[in-house]
């Protein structure tokens, strides 16, 4: 991404304070550059303590502001992480322009043995921020940072998924003690199962060790209350008044269950984690899914490393069930060309073109939301909207 040099801080007469946050649970360290000094100072804070980072930043203003005559701009950044984004919001609030880094985009040294420290990387984060608002392109790749309505919207979506690995794992679990003895396993998901569980019998006519009983039924138990808040988490969602910003996610999932093959888990997913982002073109969109190509090309050497993953790995999970389209979409232009790509093709071919469609299909959704454009081919089904 590459910053307009005409509107930059740095071309300003009066100067401007540079600020880098380096964040961790335990401490803060602070790298900052002021125009009426020629080094750069390091301050360490308590982390979490926003009040006493608007203090500094306030006492260097003012040192700043006698030295200069002038009161100067604060720019201030730090990487996406942990903390996420309430510090944004909050340095926006005080009149701090700032920005979230990508923190895979931040350049670092190759060697073998690098020397790291919470200093060196408040400093490199300085450095970045005062050459990205330079002009210089592509130096690092900043965070979009979604509204805070947007961003509690897509809670319920996470915590379902959440919620189902977590069924998965509890159901899993009995599943493998019952397979211990050889037993039949039948519908750990059920509330009575328990019950039908007591009346089973393994080669011996045993029933289950005790021990064994009373770790599958705290299972069983575990497995309930995750049984029990799904159920409590679509009512929710069912009676709850959306936001602007929920109504508009809606609306978006609701355009793209009206395609065959997405149904409410997938399309809620899509919309919540992507697609309420407005992007300007389809590489933003293979790049956040993280699907696009990773090549080696150096001298004589010409290799593919796979998709790059960097983007949402929520979002490409979903999108790499594109497998779906194939099945319920045949006659789409995309499946056509899947079929003819991978056509008598092995095993490592039909991989990579999966990727490759689900990239393509992407980008048709993305373009079906923004233009209204069906993808071509592909078959809607009635949806009330």
């Amino acid at each position: 991404m590459q910053a307009s040099t005409v509107a930059a801080p740095t071309a300003g007469h009066i100067g401007t304070i540079f600020v880098a946050i380096e964040l961790s649970q335990r401490s803060w360290r602070v790298a900052l550059h002021s125009p009426d000094k020629d080094k750069i100072s390091h301050h360490k804070l308590e982390g979490g303590d926003h009040a006493e980072l608007l203090a500094l930043v306030g006492r260097v203003r003012e040192r700043a502001a006698r030295t200069l005559g002038g009161v100067p701009a604060v720019a201030s950044c730090y990487e996406a992480g942990y903390d996420g984004f309430w510090l944004h919001r909050l340095l926006l609030a005080a009149g701090i322009t700032n920005y979230v880094f990508d923190p895979a985009s931040i350049a670092v040294d190759q060697r073998a043995r690098r020397v790291k420290t919470d200093r060196i990387d408040g400093e490199r984060m300085l450095r970045t921020l005062m050459a990205y608002l330079r002009g210089e392109p592509r130096v690092v790749r900043i965070v979009r940072v979604p509204a805070a309505e947007q961003e509690d919207a897509r809670r319920g979506s996470r915590e379902r998924d959440r919620l189902i690995k977590e069924q998965t794992a509890h159901t899993n679990r009995i599943k493998a003690l019952l397979r211990l003895l050889g037993m039949a396993v039948g519908n750990p998901r059920r509330r009575d199962w328990l019950s039908w569980l007591a009346a089973q019998r393994d080669w011996q006519g045993q029933a289950v060790p005790p021990r064994m009983l009373s770790e599958i039924r705290h299972e069983h138990a575990r497995l309930m209350l995750v049984r029990d808040r799904l159920d409590v988490l679509a009512q929710e969602a069912a009676a709850a008044e959306p936001s602007p910003a929920e109504a508009e996610m809606t609306r978006r999932s609701e355009l793209l269950r009206r395609l065959k093959c997405l149904g409410p888990a997938f399309a809620t997913t899509l919309t919540s984690e992507v697609f309420y982002k407005d992007f300007r073109n389809r590489r933003e969109v293979g790049s956040y899914f993280g699907l696009t190509p990773s090549p080696w090309r150096s001298g004589g050497i010409d290799r593919d490393q796979g998709i790059s993953k960097a983007g949402n790995p929520r979002a490409r999970c979903a999108a790499i069930e594109a497998w779906l389209w194939l099945r319920h979409q045949p006659d789409s232009k995309l499946t056509l060309e899947y079929r003819k790509r991978t056509l008598d093709a092995g095993k490592r071919i039909k991989r990579v073109a999966i990727v490759a469609l689900a990239r393509k299909l992407m980008v048709a959704l993305w373009r079906y939301l923004t233009t209204g454009l069906v993808p071509e081919g592909a078959v809607l089904k009635a949806v009330k909207i």
